[in-house]
């Protein structure tokens, strides 16, 4: 595919550029000339989320460049079943708001390595407190600054180094400067903007299927401007695409025997990643513990379970009609840039990259924020400093985000050195080993109260050692040509069946004075979810069950 720089025009630079500035001046603007209660704001915006700034918050985190080309990529070749990466979720985004936001809100922490040292006791939090941070370099900010590097660098013709350094030094400037206050804000607008600009895309490419010249190499990106005389020709796109693709591509669960992506490993393996993903990452939490109260919180994660609705249409449909539009595509992974340079005209290419940007830097700012929040608190606080001062406290935060995101560069370049392994398509592996150590603890930790620090501890070294060893093996088979492992999503399953076997073992041969000493208990009675709170995730549920229904009856 020729490169994307190559179909830039002046105005396309402009609007990157136009953009940027609007960015930096919401976050100028959030940061300092807004700027109060600097020590809440920098870990939990001074507990003043609301239910938006959360919603978006949270959905900006898991939407990345690599999610967009991913979904296209997959939609291409296989359709919709991508889809339940996005949709299945909204059963964990329940559990975080019912289950465990409630106790994570009641208990009054910061970061969740601290929730489990209430919990479980130091040794347990300290241990965490380390799992958390690796994660976080490693998952959250050295795979998306690859991943987003490889895209800047194809728009604007940089090497990588520089294209990493420019996605760190913007993201980095919000999360010192105006910590998660200054992130949700950013991303209501940068959430905004993606909603818009992949809309346009996914409406004019279904328009074009349903137009009499559709299919070719010389698409008239005209239509844009004509998007009201359209309406016969988006119906007759949407029926064009359904009759010009398998059938299979409207499921969402699949047969056994399909390689890719069998409808049990989706049942039984995605759940392990989306407790850990959803309820149990500091990053993706972070905003829920910086809400005004349980309501808000409650309502935010709600709204993202709406948000999640949208990556379908959003990201995977542009996949298929990519599929029906250019059939030849040597490389599926093409897909959404082609759909971009070929259906859009100048200015909206360059509101694409905008919204490629915004979406990186989300990720980005999210995960610094949260890097600094579990180091400082959980780490420098707690062990070294109890006695800090805000100020303190402050600095130290402020360092911590610059000196991770100094190492995440370092980080991504020797991803980047690395030559021969498909990164892109061991990403999600990647979260499955990560998934079942974490998922353990926390539902053993939340739901059983006579679970003992001895087990949880075991959970998070032990498990690690097997999940994580378990993968290394994976990996390496898997590179190798040895194809005698299990789909990824059923090996996590059988990782998180085998250490929770384990753990409730070690529960139960615990003493009795550890489970004393040790098992530090509940956090008081929990309030239940208001009506509106219930009203909402009532209708999302039946939403989602309805949903499912109609993309598995084909």
């Amino acid at each position: 595919m020729e490169n994307i720089h190559s179909f830039l025009k002046p105005v396309d630079f402009g609007v990157v550029i136009a953009y940027l500035v609007v960015l930096i001046a919401i976050g100028y603007w959030v940061s300092f000339i807004r700027k109060r209660n600097a020590g809440e704001n920098l870990f939990l915006a001074g507990h003043s989320l609301g239910w938006g700034s959360i919603g978006f918050t949270m959905w900006g985190t898991n939407v990345g460049p690599s999610m967009l080309i991913a979904s296209a990529s997959i939609g291409y070749t296989t359709g919709v079943v991508a889809g339940n990466f996005g949709w299945y979720a909204f059963v964990f985004i329940f559990l975080l708001a019912v289950v465990f936001a409630p106790r994570y809100l009641s208990a009054r922490v910061m970061t969740l390595p601290e929730f489990m040292g209430k919990r479980f006791g130091q040794s347990t939090r300290n241990i965490l407190a380390w799992y958390t941070l690796a994660t976080i370099l490693i998952s959250w900010l050295a795979l998306t600054l690859f991943a987003g590097s490889i895209l800047v660098s194809q728009m604007l013709n940089l090497k990588t180094w520089i294209s990493v350094i420019i996605l760190v030094v913007i993201a980095a400037f919000f999360t010192i400067a105006g910590g998660l206050k200054a992130v949700a804000y950013t991303n209501v607008f940068q959430m905004g903007l993606l909603i818009v600009v992949s809309l346009i895309l996914t409406v004019v490419s279904i328009i074009k299927i349903g137009s009499p010249e559709v299919a070719g190499e010389n698409l008239n990106p005209g239509i844009l401007s004509q998007l009201g005389s359209y309406w016969d020709s988006f119906i007759a796109g949407i029926k064009g695409m359904y009759e010009k693709t398998p059938s299979n591509y409207w499921n969402l669960f699949l047969p056994l025997d399909n390689k890719d992506y069998p409808w049990l490993a989706i049942i039984l393996g995605y759940p392990i990643m989306g407790v850990w993903f959803w309820c149990t990452d500091q990053s993706m939490v972070q905003s829920v513990l910086g809400a005004k109260n349980l309501k808000q919180g409650q309502l935010g994660a709600n709204f993202t379970g709406w948000l999640k609705i949208l990556d379908v249409a959003l990201f995977i449909i542009p996949g298929i009609a990519c599929f029906v539009l250019f059939p030849n595509l040597a490389d599926p992974d093409e897909a959404y840039m082609t759909m971009v340079t070929r259906l859009l005209p100048a200015g909206m290419t360059g509101l694409v990259m905008a919204v490629l940007i915004a979406a990186l830097i989300s990720t980005i700012d999210s995960a610094l924020n949260s890097l600094s929040t579990v180091f400082t608190m959980d780490i420098y606080v707690r062990k070294y400093k109890p006695e800090a001062t805000q100020h303190e406290i402050i600095k130290t935060g402020r360092i911590v985000t610059l000196a991770g995101a100094i190492l995440a560069i370092f980080l991504t370049l020797a991803i980047d050195s690395i030559k021969g392994l498909k990164l892109f398509d061991i990403f999600q592996a990647i979260l499955g080993f990560i998934a079942p150590p974490m998922a353990v603890v926390f539902l053993f930790g939340v739901l059983w109260k006579k679970t003992t620090t001895r087990a949880a501890n075991f959970a998070l070294v032990g498990g690690t050692i097997i999940s994580i060893g378990t993968g290394i093996f994976y990996l390496v088979g898997i590179s190798t040509g040895q194809q005698f492992w299990p789909h990824f999503l059923m090996l996590s399953f059988y990782l998180f069946v085998i250490i929770a076997f384990a753990t409730w073992f070690v529960v139960i041969t615990d003493n009795t004075e550890a489970r004393i000493s040790k098992n530090i208990t509940d956090f008081g009675a929990l309030p239940k979810p208001g009506k509106k709170v219930l009203t909402l995730w009532i209708l999302l549920i039946v939403t989602m069950i309805g949903l499912y229904i109609f993309f598995n009856g084909h």
